[in-house]
C-alpha cells in the first residue's frame, strides 16, 4: 500500500565508503526522520513531526504568526508577496517567537521593536519591510481581539525614496 506524506522531503548523499544514502525530512529545512523508510515507524514518525509543527504554543508571539498565516489577509496576498512576507516571518519568529503576547502591551515593547528594527538600518529598506511586516501580524491579531494594542503602529520609515531619486538625478549629464 502506498501513502501519500505531503511534505516530505528527501537529499542523497555519498558516504566516503561510496555507499549512496538518502535523509528524509519532514519538510524543507525540518527535522530529520530517523526510522527507515518504508516502514510504520517512518509513518508514525513523520506524522509526530508534522503534528508538532502545527501546534503554536499558546500565550506567546509565535501564536499570533501562527494565526496571521492562516488568516485570510495572508491567503489573499499575492504569491510574491507571500513569498516575501514569510521571508521576514521567519526573522520574526527567530527574534520574538518566545515573547509572551502580555509583554507587548509593556511601556518598553515599542521601543525593543525599534531597537530590533534599527539594527537593520545599514539596509532601511529591508528594515522598513520588516517593520510592516511585523507591523501587519499585530494589527491582523488586534483586529480579531488577541490584543488589545498594536506597539507597531505608525512607526515611520528610515528609507527615504527622496535620496535615490536625487543620486539618479545627479548622474544625469547635462544636455547644455
Amino acid at each position: 500500500m502506498r501513502v501519500n506524506l505531503a511534505g516530505l522531503y528527501w537529499t542523497q548523499a555519498t558516504l566516503k565508503s561510496g555507499q549512496l544514502v538518502k535523509y528524509y525530512y519532514a519538510w524543507k529545512g525540518g527535522p530529520r526522520i530517523k526510522a527507515q523508510y518504508g516502514t510504520q515507524a517512518f509513518v508514525r514518525e513523520f506524522n509526530e513531526k508534522i503534528a508538532a509543527r502545527k501546534v503554536p504554543l499558546k500565550g506567546v508571539v509565535f501564536s499570533l504568526i501562527a494565526e496571521f498565516k492562516s488568516s485570510t489577509e495572508f491567503r489573499q496576498l499575492g504569491d510574491k508577496t507571500k513569498k516575501d512576507y514569510l521571508r521576514y516571518i521567519k526573522l520574526i519568529e527567530e527574534e520574538f517567537g518566545d515573547m509572551p503576547i502580555g509583554a507587548l502591551e509593556e511601556p518598553g515593547a515599542r521601543g525593543e521593536f525599534k531597537e530590533w528594527r534599527d539594527g537593520m538600518a545599514e539596509n532601511p529598506r529591508k528594515a522598513d519591510y520588516a517593520w510592516t511586516v511585523l507591523a501587519r501580524i499585530f494589527s491582523v491579531a488586534k483586529d480579531r481581539g488577541r490584543i488589545s494594542i498594536n506597539p507597531c503602529e505608525r512607526g515611520g520609515r528610515l528609507y527615504e525614496s527622496g535620496d535615490r531619486l536625487e543620486k539618479v538625478w545627479a548622474r544625469v549629464p547635462s544636455s547644455r
